[in-house]
């Protein structure tokens, strides 16, 4: 990552930014981080666009700290889980796993034919 001071940029940021590879140009004002210019090399606008996006901000912030506090499954788990609910619900008939038995038929609307 190349830092540049805004108070010794002595061309465009244009020109900075059309000498991008894969690198960041972090921007700084009086020493402390204020912009970068990043190369969209690859980058869809959904993902810009996501990224930047307070509510998903949040979540990954709410997902980082369920980690954190030992509230996730591994993937493994999850398989484990997921096999044995499927297994639960094949050995329940159709039907019945639907909420519908022989009893339970729709009755025609009156007025309707």
């Amino acid at each position: 990552m190349k830092t540049l001071a805004l108070s010794t940029a002595s061309r465009s940021l244009a020109e900075y930014a059309s000498e991008l590879d894969d690198e960041i140009v972090l921007l700084t004002k009086r020493n402390r981080p204020f912009a970068a210019i990043v190369p969209l090399r690859n980058v869809d606008r959904e993902s810009l666009a996501l990224s930047t996006h307070p509510g998903f901000l949040a979540l990954i912030e709410r997902s980082r700290r369920e980690v954190v506090a030992g509230k996730t499954l591994s993937l493994a788990e999850m398989r484990a889980a997921l096999a044995t609910d499927r297994r639960a619900s094949e050995s329940i008939p159709s039907a019945k796993r639907h909420g519908r038995t022989s009893r339970s038929r729709r009755r025609p609307r009156a007025g309707r034919a």
